[in-house]
């Protein structure tokens, strides 16, 4: 009897061979890896999978409804304000640039005030895929469908930085948040835009190491300073990263050696910088004032 093929992979050389190989793009095989791993139908996963795009695309319209700060009184509100900057007359580089960021703003600002989000890949990185996704469906008329399948391709390339390097801001700093997240968007943006497995990886590598070095130092040890700021801005990022991808810009540093400099970076990286609240923005004079009693 033929064996079936083999979707199991470790780095993204093993991804694309097995792209290559089958003619699938890397959602597909994202999506048959999950089905193994987990001894489900496609079917079944993919239903699950359409179940978390549509509670991101509720945390964003929740995000974007709230005008009420934040228990920390750190945030809340802004996600509003860019949304109605984005329906002036003449918004700075476009509507579509300004919603970009509002929906990233909105799903941090939901987290912040104890709603339901989907972390992608944490809590503190939530809005950027969502974000990205939500925009796509909008101005490329994409269905649930195809941005459910782009999902997969973000699953399947944040499974690479699991396995190589880590999502955790105590471990990493904020480039394994926020970096993650953008690679794994990125490459799901090109994907979704009809780009091969090669051009989402190297949307990946090109949003990722673009990041290296970005330390977590939320202010107060709350997750939205610099957080809520961040997911909008990096949803920014991860067009700007699928853009050069899909005009056919080569990532010299291919995504593999990225994820690798994103471990060895985390490792080198100061604890007081990795989510401790014990350097950077937390202990500035303004952001000092926030520490909680005891802290």
């Amino acid at each position: 009897m033929e064996k079936p093929p083999r979707h199991d992979y470790s780095s993204a050389v093993e991804l694309l061979a097995l792209c290559k190989q089958t003619g699938q793009a890397i959602g597909q095989i994202a999506l048959h890896r999950e089905c193994v791993e987990k001894a489900c139908t496609t079917g079944e996963l993919t239903q699950q999978m359409h179940a978390h795009f549509l509670a991101m695309r509720d945390s964003i319209r929740k995000g974007l409804e709230i005008h009420q700060l934040s228990p920390s009184k750190l945030s809340g509100g802004d996600a509003a304000k860019l949304l109605a900057y984005a329906q002036t007359t003449a918004p700075l580089l476009g509507a579509d640039f300004a919603r970009t960021i509002a929906y990233g703003f909105a799903v941090l600002e939901v987290n912040a005030q104890f709603g339901r989000i989907v972390a992608t890949p944490t809590a503190g990185s939530a809005g950027i895929v969502p974000a990205c996704l939500a925009i796509l469906q909008e101005t490329q008329s994409l269905s649930d469908e195809q941005c459910t399948q782009a999902l997969f391709t973000a699953a399947g390339i944040g499974l690479l930085i699991g396995k190589n390097a880590c999502f955790s801001g105590a471990q990493g700093g904020c480039q394994a948040e926020v970096g993650s997240a953008s690679c794994m968007a990125a490459a799901a943006i090109v994907e979704a835009m009809g780009g091969t497995p090669e051009q989402a990886c190297d949307a990946g590598a090109f949003a990722l190491m673009n990041t290296l070095g970005l330390v977590c130092d939320p202010v107060g040890g709350y997750v939205e300073v610099p957080c809520v700021s961040r997911n909008g801005m990096f949803a920014v990022h991860s067009f700007l990263a699928a853009t050069m991808a899909l005009a056919g810009a080569r990532c010299v540093i291919p995504l593999d050696d990225v994820i690798l400099a994103l471990r060895d970076v985390g490792r080198r990286m100061p604890r007081a910088l990795k989510e401790t609240a014990q350097g950077g923005l937390a202990i500035t004079p303004t952001g000092g004032k926030y520490r909680p009693s005891g802290f």
